[in-house]
């Protein structure tokens, strides 16, 4: 028996369950022109103090991705991306598959920098052949990163910067925002992010939900027939009151960022609790995500327990591999996976 599931296949907080149940015989209109989904928006829509924005509902993380995306480049544009970055590693090629090419930069720790992006597209338009090159045209960001750390306010406003100096749409990955929202050390609330950025999610999926993510689309260009991308790349749910109702509920009395918070809290204390057994980390964060180094003995007994992804080999000897809390992780569980240290 698996005692501790490292990631969120758990079904939606009770609340959300209870709702769709309650709801589940209404006949409203179809596909997210419902009144769960206009409540669903302009409860997002005054959280992030960002009346002019537009807010979709998709059914996941690849699908958004690939919508966005797909609404915002030309066919000889790309998308820069951390080397680690989630399209860029862990979607299949999903944005390719589209025609996009995903331009890879070098990361510290999950994270690009601002002076990277500046030197990518410099080098590009000062190229005597730019034109036989694929031209940057978006900046893809997660926040959280696919190594649970965290970018800044201050790294943000820089990125925009330059994004803005060079026209680049800036799209930030937000499948784990909640836990960044209320992890230690935070700096970037959903205002900021609506501010800083011409789009973003708010990921449901991993945050209570039982599916769903929410894009905020501040961009005037990328508003314009958003649906038509939605539609075509299969993202418009016939039945999208199922979404609606969803983000309704985490978001009208604060749900999103109670089970965020719980998960925060676990995820620190099975973090200060390999601190006291001097395990060391192969990359440090304060989300709910923890990357320990492991004798690889060690994983082998833990293994039939507890469920963890491998990130990466260290030496002959030692492994890292990730652990995730959630909202759905029961303290037992951690106390257990704890003691079995």
């Amino acid at each position: 028996m698996i005692l501790f599931q490292s990631d969120y296949t758990e079904g939606a907080c009770p609340e959300i369950m209870e709702r769709l149940l309650a709801t589940n015989m209404e006949q409203t209109p179809g596909y997210s022109e419902d009144v769960h989904c206009m409540r669903a928006a302009e409860l997002i829509q005054k959280a992030c103090n960002a009346p002019d924005s537009k807010v979709h509902f998709l059914v996941g993380g690849t699908q958004t991705n690939m919508t966005v995306i797909g609404a915002a480049l030309r066919p000889y544009q790309g998308v820069l991306s951390a080397e680690t970055g989630h399209i860029h590693v862990h979607e299949t090629g999903a944005v390719e598959s589209l025609g996009y090419k995903v331009l890879a930069l070098p990361a510290v720790d999950g994270k690009i920098q601002a002076e990277q992006i500046d030197e990518a597209c410099t080098l590009h338009k000062n190229d005597a052949s730019f034109e036989h090159m694929v031209q940057p045209k978006m900046v893809y960001l997660s926040q959280p990163t696919e190594l649970g750390t965290l970018y800044t306010k201050k790294e943000l406003e820089e990125i925009r910067t330059v994004c803005d100096k060079h026209e680049l749409y800036l799209f930030i990955d937000g499948a784990r925002l909640g836990y960044g929202l209320v992890a230690g050390g935070n700096d970037v609330d959903l205002e900021a992010l609506a501010k800083l950025t011409d789009v973003f999610y708010i990921g449901g999926t991993k945050v209570g939900a039982l599916f769903g993510e929410a894009v905020v689309i501040k961009h005037p260009a990328l508003q314009k027939d958003f649906r038509y991308m939605i539609k075509q790349k299969g993202g418009m749910l016939a039945k999208g009151r199922l979404l609606g109702v969803q983000f309704e509920t985490l978001f009208e009395n604060g749900l999103y960022m109670e089970v965020s918070k719980h998960a925060i809290r676990l995820a620190d204390k099975l973090r200060e609790a390999l601190i006291q057994k001097e395990y060391s980390f192969f990359v440090e964060n304060t989300t709910n995500q923890i990357f320990p180094i492991m004798e690889d003995t060690k994983l082998e007994e833990l293994k039939e327990n507890f469920g963890f992804c491998y990130q990466t080999r260290i030496d002959e000897n030692h492994s890292a591999v990730r652990f995730c809390t959630s909202w759905a992780t029961k303290e037992e569980n951690v106390d257990a996976l704890i003691a079995a240290l």
